[in-house]
């Protein structure tokens, strides 16, 4: 905020979207209640208690174009009555963040969370509750989007029909395959994020579209000597112009550049 936002200080004069770390914080063994979730930093130990006002008057400061709102994120293997509260919970903590979007002059725009994990009547609920809302925008959340694109295909079309043509769906952590963007395009996201791509690069699978998983292992020695690209199907400047026997040099000798060429 002090360098004049998010978008001066990166010099990206285009869309900016920020999470609220609902979903996030989950990892860090958070004691949530109604009224925010505390949490122990991973760095340095310190705590830290985070409410739906100051999770979305961080990211006005950021100065994101698309906030998140906060919610309550529905675990994997989540129980119907633990789900049926984060529901609830994330519906309020909805109108929290809408009240504290109203009280700011600006043109920055909030996105609703669907939650509701693996049960249709929840998520169906949810989606009522936040469309009714009259958002720019809605996005669906939570273990259930994004590990298997059958499922996360089944749950945005069980709730399509409630959703208004007229706004993007944001589906939040889809794309841990590239082919799982065509499942979710087709299923009706409009929006979808993942940190696979970058993290998968980094540990060295990078996508190859002929091979199992949709992604090949450069740190394998039969790579040593390859003359051929990650794909040669693909235009990126990465495939384009380098070898794999040359990446899977900069991987073994955890060259910085293999990171950004990789990713």
């Amino acid at each position: 905020k002090k360098l004049g936002g998010i978008h001066k200080f990166m010099n990206w004069p285009h869309p900016i979207l920020t999470d609220s770390g609902g979903f996030q914080i989950q990892s860090l063994k958070p004691k949530i209640s109604d009224e925010g979730v505390e949490f122990t930093s991973h760095l340095d130990g310190s705590k830290h208690f985070l409410t739906p006002e100051s999770a979305t008057q961080s990211q006005i400061d950021i100065g994101a174009d698309i906030i998140m709102a906060f919610d309550h994120s529905v675990p994997a293997g989540a129980t119907h009555a633990f789900a049926k509260v984060a529901v609830n919970r994330t519906h309020q903590w909805l109108l929290r963040c809408i009240k504290t979007m109203n009280h700011q002059p600006t043109n920055q725009q909030l996105f609703g969370i669907i939650q509701g994990g693996e049960f249709p009547d929840l998520l169906r609920e949810s989606a009522k509750f936040v469309v009714d809302q009259d958002l720019p925008g809605v996005a669906i959340g939570g273990a259930v989007i994004g590990s298997d694109p059958h499922q996360t295909a089944d749950t945005i079309s069980s709730i399509k029909d409630l959703l208004p043509s007229n706004i993007p769906l944001y589906a939040m952590g889809v794309g841990v395959r590239p082919s799982d963007l065509i499942s979710a395009i087709k299923a009706g996201a409009d929006m979808f994020d993942c940190v696979a791509p970058t993290r998968l690069a980094r540990a060295g699978l990078l996508y190859n579209h002929e091979s199992k998983n949709e992604r090949l292992d450069i740190n394998q020695s039969k790579y040593k000597l390859d003359q051929n690209p990650i794909d040669d199907c693909c235009d990126c400047p990465t495939c384009k112009t380098y070898t794999l026997a040359y990446l899977h040099h900069l991987c073994k000798s955890r060259e910085l550049l293999f990171y950004r060429l990789a990713s």
